[in-house]
């Protein structure tokens, strides 16, 4: 009798820890169940934190707002952020842990061509929904990829004009060696004789590079009227600070594609940068009521650790919340519903205007601005509106062949 008592007493207590502890378990699997996984993959420490920060910052306010507004199909979105340390092994491995091990809906993710080069297949293969909302030389043609950021043909389009009218015919190219800077650089001579102008040179400088000395002799050398810089990346800062030092600020003005979108007006003083001329889609001194409202409720929150809003954070503000658009026309999470819901036609309006796709290329017109650099921050001079992607479109047809799955190098003719 007692054996068979403490057999019942131990049976009875196995049974009642189960009752206890299901609950718990049943709440956790609930919750995993009711949220929509979405992915980060940027640089967040490393050489190319400077573009990163502010866009994972960015992408988590718009992951707050549509939470706070309800969420999407009744669900909460949960946000799983990777640092990918500059190092392009990682954005890779990170992506297929992304689709395979967590099965996100979307991917928000990657700064350089290269970076998003090395996920973009392994999201396509996967069946993981991709956006890449970056400025960069366009080009890319892939139903499950969207680009929100500019490309050249809509900010080096209007910057080339507007600064051999201010500051002369006689331009010197400095741009960054890797896709970007030497497609852009194309683009700025191209740009640059259709304009009646003369592009003196062009040099390009590996991102680890940081001395610019000789560089900067050659330039003066070659006497132009001013220097357009597609330069990028921390290490690069330093040419704008030699440049300084050399006394040619003084005398040569600097235009640039990429000028703030590394915080350089931040890190550089008033005196190096003063009269700079950058054309992007997006400045934080915007002065329309989108954009206040904006920085109203953002920059006490995220003031912090980014004290300034740049073109790249603002495009991945926008990315999200088109995303958002598309999974509430599909009324679904599914890719390709959510696909071809981006695909009618939808559109944002935001801090920095109208960013609409175009559903031929998956990229977006957009509202550029030409700005200069004045005391750490930016005076806005010029506005163009919804500026479409016409390099892209140019190679790109997705409407006729949804199947594209690649990178166009763009026949640049000059």
């Amino acid at each position: 009798m007692r054996v068979d008592r403490r057999r019942f007493l131990k049976a009875a207590g196995a049974t009642l820890g189960t009752v206890v502890l299901a609950p718990s378990i049943v709440r956790d699997a609930f919750a995993q169940a009711n949220v929509i996984k979405v992915a980060a993959i940027h640089d967040l420490s490393g050489g190319l934190d400077i573009y990163g920060r502010p866009m994972v910052d960015c992408l988590n306010f718009a992951v707050e707002e549509i939470n706070g507004a309800g969420g999407l199909l009744g669900r909460q979105i949960k946000l799983i952020s990777y640092d990918a340390q500059s190092n392009i092994q990682l954005y890779t491995q990170f992506a297929t842990e992304a689709a395979t091990k967590e099965r996100v809906a979307v991917v928000h993710a990657g700064i350089t061509s290269a970076s998003r080069e090395a996920i973009r297949p392994v999201l396509k293969r996967f069946n993981t929904l991709y956006f890449y909302n970056t400025q960069y030389e366009g080009g890319v043609c892939d139903r499950n990829c969207f680009c929100t950021g500019s490309t050249p043909a809509q900010n080096v389009d209007k910057l080339v004009p507007f600064t051999l009218k201010k500051f002369g015919k006689k331009v010197y190219t400095v741009a960054a060696d890797y896709n970007y800077g030497q497609i852009t650089a194309k683009w700025v001579k191209k740009y640059t004789q259709e304009h009646g102008g003369e592009v003196l040179q062009t040099d390009y400088f590996p991102l680890e590079v940081s001395d610019f000395g000789p560089a900067i002799t050659k330039i003066q050398a070659a006497k132009p009227n001013f220097v357009m810089s597609a330069l990028v990346g921390g290490n690069h800062i330093s040419f704008y600070r030699q440049w300084a030092a050399s006394g040619m600020n003084k005398t040569t003005p600097v235009a640039s594609t990429t000028f703030g979108n590394g915080l350089e007006q931040q890190v550089t003083t008033p005196e190096e940068h003063k009269g700079y001329i950058a054309s992007q889609s997006y400045f934080q001194e915007i002065s329309t009521e989108a954009n206040q409202a904006f920085l109203k409720k953002f920059l006490p929150k995220y003031g912090t650790s980014t004290k300034y809003v740049t073109s790249l954070a603002i495009q991945t503000y926008h990315g999200m919340h088109l995303w958002a658009a598309g999974v509430k026309k599909a009324n679904s999470i599914d890719r390709m519903k959510v696909i071809e819901a981006l695909e009618g036609n939808l559109s944002f309006s935001g801090p920095a205007g109208k960013t609409a796709i175009d559903p031929q290329t998956h990229h977006c017109s957009l509202d550029v601005y030409i700005a200069e650099a004045q005391n750490r921050a930016f005076k806005v001079l010029e506005s163009y509106p919804q500026q479409p992607p016409a390099d892209t479109a140019a190679v790109c047809n997705l409407k006729k062949n949804p199947n594209e799955n690649q990178q166009y190098v763009i026949d640049v003719k000059t």
